[in-house]
């Protein structure tokens, strides 16, 4: 087991479980082409994040092979972006359209759709840069490993919440249109990524 895994795992749950950007997009396609849409769109989810993983490890393993020094960078600039992400959470405001006013699309496309919004999304792979390492132990070998088995686990545990919220939403949706739940809800995932922030940051081991 990695060095404080059990630490990942929980901010893992808590991060998944947390409304964002890729949930309201199952809810979106849920509520408005149903269930099998907002299954497909969650698989769609989880395959663009494994992209992302995969360049964190490759490229994070290859700067520390570079200049070993560059981990500790990575970590603290990676604490730093998430209360960053968190605070811009907090004062943004709505801007979105209503969740179920997404075009229809056929189940080919949403599944090309939800890999292609998640990859090419840079906030994605910067969340990636700064979670990732967080939970890393050069001193355990392997960086590019690690970094793939962590994001792998962060990806089944994501996918495994989205498909939970596909097949609720696809009966519940309209529950979720409020604009008042949608806000709350992005509000909590800021006060959640500034607290994961501090956490890593102040607790940080060499």
């Amino acid at each position: 087991m990695f060095p404080g895994f059990a630490t990942f795992a929980l901010a893992t749950l808590v991060l998944n479980l947390t409304p964002g950007p890729d949930m309201m997009y199952v809810i979106g396609r849920s509520v408005g082409q149903g269930r099998r849409a907002g299954i497909v769109s969650a698989l769609g989810i989880g395959g663009g994040c494994l992209v992302h993983t995969a360049a964190v490890a490759l490229g994070v393993a290859a700067l520390l092979h570079s200049w070993p020094p560059a981990f500790q960078v990575v970590r603290y600039a990676g604490a730093t972006y998430l209360v960053y992400l968190g605070l811009l959470l907090l004062a943004r405001r709505r801007a979105n359209p209503a969740l179920g006013e997404l075009p229809a699309e056929n189940l080919p496309a949403i599944f090309r759709q939800g890999v292609g919004t998640n990859v090419l999304n840079p906030k994605v792979g910067l969340f990636f840069l700064a979670f990732l390492p967080q939970f890393v132990s050069p001193s355990h070998g392997g960086v590019a490993w690690q970094l793939a088995a962590l994001g792998l686990y962060f990806d089944c545990s994501g996918t495994i919440v989205n498909l939970a919220v596909a097949y609720l939403a696809g009966t519940a949706g309209n529950l979720l249109k409020n604009s008042r739940r949608r806000e709350v809800a992005e509000r909590s995932s800021g006060a959640v990524y500034i607290a994961l922030g501090l956490l890593v940051g102040l607790t940080r081991s060499t």
